[in-house]
């Protein structure tokens, strides 16, 4: 199993120090990876959580490329629709290239009409440009010099340098299209779905991808708070009906009660349960609170992270969150997720 966490790149939370402190604790506490959210154009009625600002995600990842080493850097999901083919895959090879090939390209079609109307696309487009953005992500990552004719882009022979291994491509989405992109393009499925939705969906997705020929690794992405539950019994049931992941995405707030995504944490000799010297930041002082040491490696890092990210303007929403994180952690563990 692997352990990402989101890392906020919206709101007043999205400053330089902040965003370092908690690209440097996650890595420090042994998360595999960091993810950061595609917004360009909020509408100026619907700014609750953010006030309207978003840090674009693939210059945010670029900057975590440089103030990082280890962890994975990823985009929960780009809006595929939203930028030209051709410019978002020279994008993400630089920042494949410069991370060391540690990207994971999270990609989605988009949801927000007001945000389509504000960049010039039509939102009833949405898929297929989608479908070709990503056929020209992989036409271009597949070839040092060759044109492509495709239904909406179509581009002469050019060199395509840097040209490093294609990231991961994680295609978002709960329906039945996105079922179908990810089985033609993706090497993973990012969905939103609480867990007794999830199994089925898990099954027709290996229908699918037999259907194609293809098999070997490929990972089924679990957001945090999809199908959170808080009773012994609904854990218990969401547990039985649960397909197996291999990736977990925490919030802020919650951990999906998946099989597979235990929350026990290795034996504290391990660097996942470790926090030493994490207290030396003012921006940290959460980690200087730590009730779990021994319990739940994540949620020692989701505990730390939360006032790492608030310290300084938010400290009683941080409180309330820590609170609200520990009743559902519990909750799980009673019903031995």
């Amino acid at each position: 199993m692997k352990y990402g966490i989101a890392i906020r790149n919206m709101g007043p939370q999205s400053n330089r120090a902040a965003m370092r402190e908690c690209a440097a604790a996650a890595e420090r506490l042994g998360f595999d990876a960091l993810f950061v959210s595609d917004h360009l154009c909020i509408p100026p009625d619907d700014v609750e959580g953010s006030g309207g600002r978003y840090l674009d995600v693939l210059a945010a990842l670029a900057w975590f490329a440089g103030a990082t080493e280890r962890i994975r850097l990823g985009v929960s999901v780009l809006v595929l629709p939203y930028r030209p083919a051709v410019l978002t895959a020279k994008q993400i090879a630089t920042i494949q290239e410069l991370s060391g090939g540690r990207m994971i390209l999270g990609a989605g079609v988009g949801w927000m009409r007001r945000e389509f109307e504000a960049l010039g696309v039509e939102k009833r487009m949405r898929g297929r440009l989608s479908d070709e953005t990503l056929r020209v992500i992989r036409h271009l990552f597949a070839h040092d010099a060759e044109g492509y004719a495709g239904e909406l882009v179509k581009f002469p022979p050019f060199v395509f340098a840097p040209r490093p291994p294609c990231p991961p491509i994680w295609i978002g989405g709960n329906g039945a299209p996105a079922l179908e992109r990810a089985a033609e393009f993706g090497d993973g499925w990012h969905p939103m779905l609480a867990a007794d939705k999830l199994a089925p969906m898990v099954a027709e997705l290996k229908a699918k991808l037999a259907a194609r020929g293809r098999g070997g690794d490929f990972e089924i992405v679990c957001g945090a708070g999809c199908g959170l539950t808080t009773s012994r019994r609904r854990a218990t049931r969401s547990r039985r009906n649960a397909p197996p992941a291999r990736h977990i995405s925490f919030s802020t707030s919650a951990v999906m009660p998946m099989r597979g995504f235990s929350p026990r944490a290795p034996r504290p000799s391990s660097p996942r349960s470790r926090a030493d010297g994490a207290a030396q930041s003012d921006r940290a002082v959460a980690f200087e609170r730590f009730e779990f040491r021994r319990a739940f490696a994540q949620k020692i890092a989701v505990n730390a992270l939360i006032v790492v990210a608030d310290r300084g303007g938010a400290a009683p929403d941080a409180a309330r969150r820590l609170r609200k994180f520990r009743h559902d952690v519990d909750a799980l563990h009673a019903a031995n997720l």
